[in-house]
C-alpha cells in the first residue's frame, strides 16, 4: 500500500514566507588532536587506564602523527600533572564546587586550561577548540559554560593564579606547594620528609618536567653505538632519543633494546654487579612485570652464561614478560606465580631482584595519573606486600648470595622502613654498602646507611630506591 501523501512544503521547496530556517543539527567538526587528548583523559579516569598505555591507541584512532601526535601528547601529560593547580584555577572561576560539574566538561575545561596557562596556544584557539569539544560532547549548555569559564581563566597568567589561589607560604607551606606544585597534600608531606625541605621545591618542579624517552641496548644484542641519541650519564648501555618514535629504531622493533628508563636500568646494573663468591649461575626477577628490568638481567646474565627465571603473580602480566624476553638467550623460564609464596626451593638462587609494587611516587614524571590514584591509606597494604615479597626473597637465596630491594619510590615507609623492619629479628641477613656498585652516581645516599636514592632532580632518573640484602 502506498505511503499517504503528506501536507506540508514540498522538500527544497523552502520555509513558508515569515517562517524561520530549520535550525542545522550537525556540529561542527572537533580537533582530532584535542578530541584525542579528551579521550585519554577519559580512560584514566573511567578505566584506570595509564595514560602512556592508552595514549598510542587514541593516536591510532584518529590518525595522528608528527606534530599533532606530540601536541596531543603534551595535552594529555600536561593536563595531568597539572590537574591539581588547574583545578584550584577553575575553582576560582566557576560559581559551584568542581565536584557538581560534569565529569566529561571538566576534562575539557581541564584541557583548556592548560593550553592558555601553559601553553603557546592563542587564546581565542585554545578557547574555542575547547568550547566546540564540549558542545560535541556533551551539548550546547556546556559548551556556553566551557566559554564562560575558560575566559575568566584566561585573564591571568598562570603565576599570577598561583598567587591568587594558593594557600599563603609561610602560613601553609605544604598547601602552597600542593597548589604551586600540583601535588596531592599528602604526597608533598612525604617527599619532604623524604628529600627534606630544602630540595622539596626542586624535586616537585621535576615531577612535573617532561621526561626524555630513553632507550636501552641489551648487551650481547645491541650496543648504544647503534641506537640514535646521546648516551646517558649513568647507565653504560643507555642512550636519550632526542625525538622521533621509538618503535622506529630498528633494534627497538626486533627487541634487541628497548624503551626504558636510565634509573631502571641502574637498577639491573646493581644487581649485577654485587661481588659473589660461589656459583653465580641462577638469578630470579621476583616481580618482573612489564619486564623492562627483566631483558636487561638476562642479557647481562647470558653474557656469563648464567640464567634467569621472571616471575610474575598476574597471568596477564607474565604474559607481558614473556613477550619482552622473546629471542632473550639467558632466560630459564617465566612463571605465573605468588612472590610472597613462591614455588622455589629455597636457598636455589645466587642473586634475586625485589622491585616490588610501590606507590610508584618516584615515577610521577611518566606516570603523572598515579599521583592523583594513590591515597594514604594505600601505604599500609604496600609496604606490608614488600615486606613479605624481600622476607620471600631473603629465603629463596643461597648462603653467600645477595638480593637487591628496589622500589620506585623515595616514601620513607617504602624504602628504609621496609628494610629495617625486615632486618629485625634476622641474624643470617646483614645491609651491605651499596654505593660501590654505582660508583659513576654521585650523591645517591639513600636514608640509610649503605643505601642508595636516586632522584629526578639530581639525576635525572626516577626515584628509584636500592638497598642491597646479602644472606650469610
Amino acid at each position: 500500500m502506498a505511503e499517504p501523501r503528506r501536507r506540508g512544503r514540498r522538500p527544497g521547496q523552502g520555509p513558508r514566507p515569515g517562517q524561520r530556517p530549520a535550525a542545522r543539527t550537525s556540529r561542527p567538526p572537533t580537533d582530532p588532536a584535542r578530541t584525542a587528548a579528551l579521550a585519554v583523559l577519559q580512560a584514566v579516569r573511567v578505566d584506570n587506564a595509564y595514560a602512556n598505555l592508552a595514549l598510542p591507541a587514541a593516536l591510532r584512532d584518529h590518525g595522528l602523527s608528527g606534530r599533532d601526535a606530540a601536541f596531543t601528547t603534551e595535552l594529555v601529560s600536561g593536563t595531568l600533572r597539572m590537574r591539581g593547580t588547574y583545578d584550584a584555577v577553575l575553582g576560582a572561576c566557576v560559581d559551584r564546587s568542581l565536584n557538581k560539574v560534569e565529569a566529561k566538561v571538566l576534562d575539557a575545561l581541564r584541557i583548556g586550561a592548560h593550553q592558555l596557562l601553559s601553553m603557546r596556544v592563542p587564546p581565542h584557539a585554545a578557547i574555542s577548540t575547547t568550547v566546540d569539544l564540549a558542545r560535541a560532547r556533551v551539548g550546547a549548555g556546556a559548551a556556553a559554560f566551557t566559554n564562560a569559564v575558560l575566559r575568566k581563566v584566561s585573564e591571568h597568567d598562570l603565576d599570577t593564579w598561583v598567587e591568587r589561589v594558593a594557600p599563603d607560604r609561610d602560613k601553609d607551606p605544604s598547601g602552597h606547594a600542593a597548589v604551586a606544585h600540583s601535588h596531592p597534600r599528602w604526597v608533598v608531606d612525604e617527599l619532604r620528609k623524604a628529600v627534606g625541605p630544602d630540595e622539596l621545591e626542586a624535586l616537585l618542579a621535576a615531577d612535573n618536567a617532561a621526561p626524555r624517552v630513553t632507550l636501552v641496548a641489551r648487551p650481547g644484542r645491541a650496543t648504544p653505538a647503534e641506537l640514535p641519541g646521546e648516551p646517558t650519564a649513568y647507565s653504560p648501555y643507555g642512550v636519550v632519543l632526542e625525538g622521533g618514535d621509538p618503535a622506529s629504531v630498528p633494534a627497538v622493533a626486533d627487541g634487541r633494546a628497548g624503551v626504558q628508563d636510565e634509573g631502571s636500568q641502574l637498577v639491573a646494573v646493581a644487581l649485577a654487579a654485587a661481588p659473589l663468591e660461589g656459583p653465580d649461575n641462577t638469578w630470579l626477577d621476583l616481580c618482573a612485570g612489564p619486564g623492562g628490568k627483566a631483558s636487561l638481567l638476562a642479557a647481562i646474565a647470558a653474557g656469563r652464561g648464567a640464567g634467569l627465571v621472571a616471575s610474575e603473580r598476574q597471568p596477564h602480566r607474565a604474559r607481558l614478560v614473556a613477550r619482552a624476553l622473546q629471542g632473550s638467550d639467558g632466560v630459564l623460564g617465566v612463571v605465573a606465580a605468588d612472590g610472597v609464596r613462591p614455588p622455589y626451593r629455597p636457598g636455589s638462587f645466587d642473586r634475586v631482584l625485589v622491585d616490588a609494587p610501590c606507590t610508584g611516587l618516584g615515577a610521577l614524571r611518566r606516570r603523572p595519573e598515579a599521583r592523583w590514584r594513590r591515597r594514604p591509606d594505600d601505604l599500609l597494604e604496600l609496604v606490608l606486600l614488600q615486606r613479605g615479597l624481600v622476607g620471600a626473597a631473603l629465603e629463596l637465596v643461597r648462603p653467600g648470595g645477595v638480593v637487591l630491594y628496589a622500589t620506585c619510590s623515595p616514601v620513607l615507609a617504602e624504602t628504609a622502613g621496609v628494610v629495617r623492619s625486615v632486618l629485625t629479628g634476622r641474624s643470617d641477613v646483614e645491609l651491605e654498602d651499596a654505593a660501590p656498585l654505582l660508583p659513576q652516581v654521585p650523591d645517591a645516599a639513600g636514608p640509610l646507611p649503605g643505601t642508595l636514592q636516586l632522584w629526578p632532580h639530581r639525576h635525572g632518573t626516577d626515584a628509584m630506591f636500592l638497598a642491597l640484602l646479602r644472606r650469610r
